[in-house]
Formats: structure tokens, sequence, C-alpha cells
């Protein structure tokens, strides 16, 4: 998992580029004119394109029109992720306890072979950073078949060619960024500043307004400038990595004591779901956040969903998660009654894709919805490897309860499609706000991120949404319904932020469609009524 991989890259070219494309408002909704205020970019997502020309999921409607007076049932939602800050403030309320547990008496009272399970399991120990698959797979030539060793081997070679074009470049964009930072926050007097305090700065000084032009820029992808600042340092010691050969050098398993490559050897992790450091769950607590934030509390965000309990699985790391820490991982939600599954993550290579199928299937098995993130490449999934996924010949399914979402913009028109977002006709199935997503963050903190990511818990909260209301209905039901109720948008769209690659939405993806809430559940009402009766998707 690296939610910044090419969102940050494609940030510095836009920045330091100047790169920049003019949207085309489609004819069948009309684009909202002038920038969002910073209250309906918190909640865009939540937004109806018809009423607000927005392209939300219309979830204020479905819950202002549709849901009033009607009762729903818990649902557990289980957290495939990097790990969830559960004394969050907006989020501890939510929190999945185990029942069957006795917390802190060491004994594993549910017999689940997990000792002290009390909110979930972290099947990475206290590994925060990982090896990409790739260098495992350099590393260990027995993992693969000589043609995907040799695909392996041409991606580190093109990863050291490209470390090589981009150390400058990112090397000049951090010190450009941190010299505006300096004097930015030497004129305001403050190290912390909003986009909004930057445009205020009137000044005759050609260098302030050079350092305002980059920071509004920088500003505008919904991070502080300190944090920032950390994601590129990140991308640049990367690289340097890269360039060193220190990528293939270092194991970062051997402190966990198990074998990865045997899916029977369980024993391993621990129940610290938060893992050793807060800062290092950003990404699975702003998850968390999107699907179930505690709605109209009046701090942070909303979440999608009203009724549900997150359940954490910490497996996901900083670099790519092990097919086997997955496979558990899905088995260990499903196992503990989650009926939803998010899973913001994915790679190129998979040695054991087998054992997370065998999962996939597990989770069918036991009427569980998993939602998973298309990725941030920018890349066809029909031709191009995205895992995990439900086809092994990405043309026919082995199950029917894995949804794969790919992002939008808020910015209805020509660039609706997020341009880092992967898509396929065949392997993304629908598409949902990706762009400047509002959510919680580890110590009570609220930021925007984007990517894939945030997109995949969007439809998980719509999911548990259905499912909280019209639990009758099984997990291949409400997948067709997100894909059959969405809306349509019947305009050529620009693909991975390229004005002259434009193609029509709908064949982006499966359904051709954006999931909407309102839709979604009058759908499931209907279907409820009428079990027997077939979707399209």
């Amino acid at each position: 998992m690296n939610l910044f991989k090419k969102t940050y890259l494609s940030l510095i070219a836009i920045v330091f580029l100047s790169l920049s494309a003019n949207a085309q408002s489609a004819s069948n909704f009309v684009a909202k004119s002038g920038k969002l205020s910073e209250t309906e970019l918190k909640r865009w997502s939540h937004l109806d394109l018809a009423k607000d020309s927005v392209p939300g999921m219309s979830v204020d409607k479905a819950y202002s029109e549709f849901l009033k007076n009607k009762k729903s049932t818990v649902v557990i939602v289980g957290i495939v992720d990097s790990g969830v800050d559960i004394e969050h403030e907006d989020l501890k309320s939510v929190i999945w306890t185990n029942k069957k547990e006795i917390a802190g008496n060491g004994i594993d009272d549910d017999k689940n072979g997990y000792i002290d399970d009390i909110h979930g399991w972290n099947f990475l120990g206290d590994i925060t950073k990982e090896n990409y698959e790739y260098e495992r797979i350099i590393n260990d030539k027995s993992l693969v078949d000589e043609a995907t060793y040799a695909e392996a081997k041409k991606l580190n070679d093109n990863k050291i060619e490209e470390a090589n074009q981009a150390k400058k470049q990112i090397e000049f964009a951090l010190s450009m960024t941190t010299k505006a930072d300096e004097a930015i926050s030497k004129l305001l007097g403050k190290t912390t500043y909003t986009a909004e305090e930057v445009d205020a700065i009137v000044s005759t000084d050609a260098e302030i307004n050079k350092d305002k032009s980059i920071l509004k820029r920088m500003l505008s992808y919904g991070m502080s400038i300190p944090d920032l600042k950390k994601e590129i340092q990140k991308e640049l010691d990367g690289f340097v990595k890269v360039l060193s050969g220190d990528n293939l050098k270092t194991n970062y398993r051997t402190v966990l004591g198990d074998n990865p490559n045997d899916i029977n050897d369980t024993k391993y992790g621990n129940n610290n779901v938060m893992g050793p450091d807060k800062e290092e769950i950003l990404h699975g607590t702003h998850v968390a956040g999107i699907v179930a934030q505690t709605r109209g509390n009046n701090i942070g965000g909303d979440g999608i969903a009203n009724n549900v309990q997150i359940l954490t699985v910490r497996a996901v790391p900083d670099g790519d998660e092990y097919d086997k820490d997955v496979a558990l991982g899905i088995r260990y939600a499903v196992d503990n009654g989650a009926k939803v599954i998010n899973g913001s993550f994915g790679k190129s290579f998979s040695p054991h894709k087998q054992w997370v199928y065998d999962a996939i299937k597990y989770a069918e098995s036991k009427d569980v919805l998993i939602v998973h993130a298309a990725g941030n490449d920018g890349e066809d999934i029909d031709t191009e490897n995205n895992f995990p996924n439900d086809s092994d010949d990405k043309k026919t399914e082995f199950a029917d309860n894995m949804i794969t979402v790919g992002a939008l913009n808020n910015e209805y028109g020509a660039n609706v499609v997020a341009d880092f977002s992967n898509y396929g006709a065949l392997n993304v199935d629908v598409f949902a706000p990706g762009v400047k997503i509002y959510a919680s963050t580890p110590n009570n903190k609220y930021q925007f991120l984007q990517g894939t990511s945030m997109a995949s818990p969007n439809v998980a909260g719509v999911a548990a949404l259905i499912r909280s209301y019209y639990p009758t209905l099984s997990a291949k039901q409400v997948k067709h319904i997100l894909m059959d109720s969405g809306t349509s948008i019947g305009e050529d769209v620009n693909v991975g932020g390229d004005p002259s690659d434009k193609r029509p939405f709908a064949s982006l993806s499966k359904s051709g469609r954006i999931v909407n809430a309102y839709n979604a559940l009058i759908m499931a009402e209907k279907l409820s009524k009428t079990p027997n009766k077939k979707l399209k998707g």
C-alpha cells in the first residue's frame, strides 16, 4: 500500500512543471461554478450531483429524504489497513469490541487462536515499513516462476532509472517548498496556515508572490505544508534507497518471527491494533473515519454509515502487504462478524495470490462483501496487474462478493475522474469520491487525503448503510445494487489527467456509474420486497 505513490509525484509535476488542463462541463449535469466552500469541500462526497452540481454520492439526500423513521441494525465493518486510532474522539464510540474475550487476562477466551483480541488483530506486530513485493521476489527467486521474476527484475531496473531522473527534481521541489514555507511562515508568524491565509497576503515583492503561488498549489492537495514536506521527503528517501540498493537488502519481517510463506503458521502478531506508532496509522484511521465518523456531532467530518462498528485488522504496512497477512486478515474479519470488509491497498505482484483468492471465496461463503480500491497508478487494470482481485485471468470472476472502486474528483466535467485513478471496463466496478476527502487522522486530528484508498471506504460506507437497513439482502445483491443504482455519466472524460486522452466515462468501469446512496437504498427496499428479482450488474 502506498497512498502517495503516484498522487504526490503528480503534484510535484503540477507545481513545478506548470501543467494544466481546462475542464469541460458535460451536458447531462451542470458543473458547479466557482470553488467549493470549506464546508462543502469537507462533505462533498455526501452531496448530490443533480442538486448540488458536485459528483457526490447523495448521502445527505438519503438521510433527509429516505431514511427518516426507518430502523437499522448494527453492521460490523472490517478495516484491513495500517491500523486505526481506536482512541480517536470521533471513532471511539464505534469501535468493535470482542465480547467473547476478557481483556488483559492473557488467555484466548474465545479459542480463535488470537489472545486478547479485544478490538481486532495486528498481523504486523511492531512492523511499520516493509519491502515492495517485487523486491521480495528478487531476493527469493523461488517464490515465483521465471517470467514473473524477470518482470520483477525489470521493474527494479526501471525504478533505478526513475530514481536517477526523479531525485534531482524532488530535491528541487523540497528545497523550493521549504524556502517558500520559511518565508511565508515568517510573514504570517505561524508555521501552520491555510491556503486562504496565503491567498490573503498582499505584496509587491516578486519572491513573496512566487512563494505564495507554490504554497497555494501545495495546500490545494489538502495537507498542511509540514505534512506535505514529510511526504515529499519520504519519496526522496525511497529514491535514495533504490539507488543505493538498500531496498533489496532490508528484511523487515524477521522481527515478527513467522514464516510468511507458510499460511498455516498463524501464531504471530499481537492485539495492539494501533501498532507501535500512532503517526504510522494515518491511512487506516482516515479510512475508518470515512466509513464511520459519528454523524452530526459537529466535530471533524461525518461518516457515511450511522450504525456500524469498526473491526480493525492491521495488515498493511508502508510498503507492500504480504499475501498471508491479507488472507488471514480477511478470514479474521469474517469469523468475527464483519458483513463488509474494506481493503484500501494493492500491489502489482502476488506470489501467494491463491491464499487471498481462497479468503475471498471464504468471505463469499459467509455472505461478506469486500470493497477494494482500484489503485493509484492511472492504469487500465484490465491489462495491468492490481492485486488482490476477483478474476485470475482479468476476464472471469471467481467470486461475486467483491467490488472494485475507482476515484472521482470533486470537479464535475472532463476532469471528474481523478488523474491518478486506475480504471478498467471489466475490473473496475464503480467510481466514487476519492479526491480531497476529509476524515479522521491520529490523535484527534482531521485531514483531507486522496486516492482510491478514500473512494473505497466511501463505497464500503454505502454498502454498510444498505446492509444495516436491509439486513436480509445478500452481499452479492448489495454489490449489484451499488453497481446498478449509480448515477450514469454519458460524457467523455480525461483519463490519467491527460486532456488529449478523452474516453466515454461509461467505458472506464463495468457499471459506467458513480455510486449513489439515495438510489441504492431505494433499489434495496424494492429488492427486499421482491428478493428473487435479478439485477443487471
